[in-house]
């Protein structure tokens, strides 16, 4: 049986697996693990969310337990105490000021560790670390998935500084 009233919940992501299609977040408050299932996530604009990172959700009870009805917001894990990425720390970028750029994932393989992403309008790949995914609050990227970029020059080339979900781009820009 539900409650009638879903009650918005701030907690961590303990795991999420985009292949099983749900994880598990811990409230801050406490309680039990409340359920994230992979449609409530897509419905935010995301397929995939990282270990760590901090969600608003609306939560409800049910017979089986607490599961998450909606997400509010997702924040990316804390990285302090995380030693920054190499190709990162030369030129000491500000990140948030760099533009976006709309991109479709060419393919991500998170046991390599990296993928690359093709921005509309160029020709050359977009190099993506999991490390930065993980930092912008993401876990896996699938082939042909729509996301906006924010893109630096590394060592070997174009690489992503940042990810967001095509919908969370959206939402920033059209917060700007």
């Amino acid at each position: 049986m539900m409650t009638e009233a879903a009650d918005q919940v701030l907690g961590r992501v303990k795991w999420f697996d985009p292949s099983k299609g749900f994880g598990f977040i811990l409230a801050d408050e406490g309680g039990p693990d409340i359920l994230l299932h992979a449609n409530v996530l897509r419905n935010f604009g995301q397929s995939s969310v990282a270990d760590g990172a901090r969600i608003r959700v609306r939560v409800q009870m049910t017979q089986r337990g607490a599961q998450a009805t909606e997400v509010l917001e997702i924040l990316p894990p804390d990285t302090e105490g995380t030693p920054p990425l190499e190709d990162l720390v030369e030129g000491d970028v500000d990140i948030a000021a760099l533009p976006m750029e709309p991109a479709r994932v060419k393919w991500f393989d998170k046991s390599k560790g990296f993928g690359f992403a093709n921005v509309f309008g160029r020709p050359e790949d977009v190099f993506v670390h999991v490390e930065v995914l993980r930092r912008s609050g993401l876990a896996d990227l699938a082939p042909g998935e729509a996301v906006c970029l924010r893109v630096v020059a590394g060592k070997r080339g174009r690489m992503a500084a940042q990810v967001l979900s095509w919908e969370t781009a959206l939402r920033e820009g059209s917060a700007a």
